[in-house]
């Protein structure tokens, strides 16, 4: 039996595109080896399937849900980044994985297994790459399982029931350390074997191999010194690695990010030196700027309408621009989030300046004056109050201030108060009190009119306006039209892997080695400080001044979470770190509100807890997660503690 040529061709385009995994290819049972193997089209068209369920956790990655479709609980607001409407607090990843994953590896075994009598049709060449993707792919899904789970039951070859026993197919877990140390011989495995992709972005190569390896060896070495929780069963370390093996696995991150240095380099098509706006527009252009072949692109995963399609837009989209009946404003960005950056006055605990030394708000001309110089990356990571998207300036107010403006505005609420803005309503106009819609205009006392919550305001109903004071930029479409904005409507490519972050991995990897005083003819300091360094001057971020300045790795950790904020990999950094449970402990996120003071005809900021009061608490038990309870059949899986 051939393959039908319609057939041939989606396989080619699914790769291109990274399509879903519903892709009409009869099973194996069907076809038999020489119709898959046998040509380059059955090849590309089963590299296809393989690449379609890879875990890259995208657009359409939820942490209750792994790339389903349309999700409402977004990662990025169980870490601090931001807040939403849908998340009710801190939570673990109760998505299940586990037989995705074993799924696509009998997938993959199964090629692993078949394709080499087939491998003479093809020159060694392109042979050695289809099996070096596919030990790129089986190590891809490891570590997709041993970062959740711990160690887990590593299958290396195609478990054919009932050609053996069922009690075969029963693999006992191996300990975490030997499938971090498979997930790295694999890696190393894909890299001897794989070439250069050149510009096909959409699939592995040798470089994407070893920018994974950074990523999972750096995860590896963090367990082993960080982790604390550990599980032995007869003997076997199930979670938890030895501290012992810290600085080989953060040697094996530190290698082969340097290996892409010179292959690489950070997007700076627009950027200009001591040109704020500039380095605004270039940080912004760099998430879609994949067609062209950006130098910091590394692996992309690219969408098409309307086969294979996401939401992004709509999930976020400001409640002015929104389209009908949307569900805009999914991830509204904290102030702790925004206290990360440079380029704003801060009072002398580091966090947003709103008084002055009487305790009076601060009072601006324009509502964008407290950020005027603000780090671009800020700028082109959330959209701040004021600030134009789409051409339109975004308005963000909580309210009005009709009270006396001389001598000073008092603070609204006390510090920490859980009180509503309602119990000062008499010096308020805001958008809880202001008619059914939150949106009824106030004439101001010069006559003119304004809706108290601005266009995309905090407001009761519609429920679409901002929680925070923030918006999200990163990602978002500007040129994606209102009229277009919808669920399953987007189709921006998702860049899984990109130089900056294997410049942050080296950065963390080096200091790590250096902290724990390894040597080996590698000034590793000082390479860290240049790698921060690089990522802060294309960012628009003050730059260290020396070496010396890098004494602590939490000004590391902090570069990488405003550099991939909202790109889904700081849920694993607070894990990996191990500080999830500490820092969040009964926390409640802050927001900042803006308001318009009526007789001073200037804005004012009021930085507060979340209004809902929404507490995040970290259970210690999620740094792994429970093995799915419907394989317990199998009598050698040992439950993670806890569970």
């Amino acid at each position: 039996m051939k393959l039908k040529k319609n057939i041939v061709v989606l396989g080619f385009l699914t790769i291109l595109l990274g399509a879903c995994s519903d892709m009409d290819i009869p099973p194996v049972n069907i076809l038999g080896d020489k119709d898959i193997f046998n040509t380059k089209e059955g090849v590309t068209a089963y590299m296809a399937r393989l690449y379609s369920g890879l875990p890259v956790e995208d657009f359409r990655y939820s942490y209750n849900e792994f790339n389903k479709g349309n999700n409402y609980l977004e990662a990025q607001c169980i870490t601090g980044e931001a807040i939403s409407r849908s998340v009710p607090g801190t939570s673990g990843e109760t998505n299940n994985y586990w037989s995705d994953a074993y799924s696509l590896i009998r997938k993959v075994n199964f090629m692993l297994e078949s394709f080499p009598a087939y491998a003479d049709n093809f020159n060694k060449t392109a042979a050695d790459h289809y099996l070096g993707e596919a030990h790129f792919i089986r190590a891809f899904t490891y570590f997709a399982l041993v970062k959740r789970y711990g160690g887990v039951p590593l299958v290396d070859k195609v478990l054919n029931y009932p050609v053996i026993s069922l009690e075969e197919t029963q693999k006992p877990r191996n300990s975490e350390e030997e499938v971090w140390d498979f997930v790295s011989s694999e890696l190393d495995l894909a890299i001897e074997l794989m070439g250069t992709q050149g510009d096909n972005l959409g699939r592995a190569d040798k470089y994407v191999a070893l920018a994974l390896k950074s990523r999972a060896m750096l995860y590896a070495g963090s367990i082993a010194r960080y982790n604390a929780v550990s599980l032995i069963h007869e003997g076997k370390r199930l979670c938890g690695v030895p501290e012992t093996r810290a600085n080989d696995y953060f040697k094996q991150s530190y290698d082969a990010a340097k290996l892409l240095e010179g292959n690489f380099s950070l997007y700076v098509k627009e950027w200009k030196d001591n040109d704020k706006q500039a380095q605004f527009t270039n940080y912004v252009n760099l998430f879609f700027d994949v067609a062209k072949g950006s130098k910091e692109n590394i692996f992309v995963r690219y969408y098409v309408y309307p086969e294979f399609v996401h939401s992004w837009d709509n999930l976020n989209v400001s409640l002015q621009q929104m389209a009908g009946n949307g569900s805009g404003a999914g991830i509204c960005p904290t102030l702790d989030f925004v206290e990360m950056f440079d380029g704003f006055e801060k009072d002398a605990n580091g966090k947003f300046k709103m008084l002055d030394e009487n305790g009076k708000y601060l009072l601006f001309d324009e509502i964008m004056s407290p950020f005027a110089n603000a780090e671009p990356r800020l700028r082109a990571s959330i959209i701040l109050p004021g600030d134009v998207f789409k051409g339109e300036a975004t308005e963000v107010r909580r309210g009005i201030y009709i009270g006396e403006v001389a001598g000073g505005i008092p603070r609204l609420l006390p510090e920490g108060s859980p009180d509503s803005y309602t119990t000062v309503r008499q010096r308020l106009r805001t958008s809880s009190t202001e008619g059914p819609s939150g949106m009824t205009p106030y004439t101001l006392s010069n006559g003119e009119k304004m809706v108290p919550a601005g266009k995309s305001g905090t407001v009761n109903a519609p429920a679409y306006g901002t929680l925070s004071g923030f918006l999200l930029r990163k990602y978002m479409d500007e040129k994606m039209e209102r009229a277009s904005i919808g669920m399953e409507k987007s189709t921006q490519a998702w860049i899984e892997l990109r130089y900056a972050e294997v410049l942050l991995n080296r950065a963390e990897s080096a200091y790590e080695l250096y902290s724990a005083g390894a040597s080996g003819g590698v000034d590793y300091l000082t390479d860290a400080y240049s790698c921060i360094n690089e990522i802060r001057k294309r960012a628009g971020a003050r730059l260290l001044n020396s070496a010396g300045d890098l004494n602590n790795v939490n000004i590391i950790r902090i570069e990488r979470r405003k550099e991939l904020a909202f790109e889904n990999k700081i849920w694993w950094d607070l894990k990996r770190w191990r500080i999830a449970d500490t820092e969040q402990n009964s926390t409640i996120y802050r927001i900042l509100m803006p308001f318009y003071a009526d007789k001073a005809g200037k804005y004012f900021f009021d930085a507060r807890t979340d209004e809902r009061g929404v507490r995040y608490t970290f259970d210690s038990r999620w740094y792994y997660q429970s093995i799915p309870s419907n394989l317990q059949i199998n009598p050698n899986l040992v439950q993670n503690p806890g569970y």
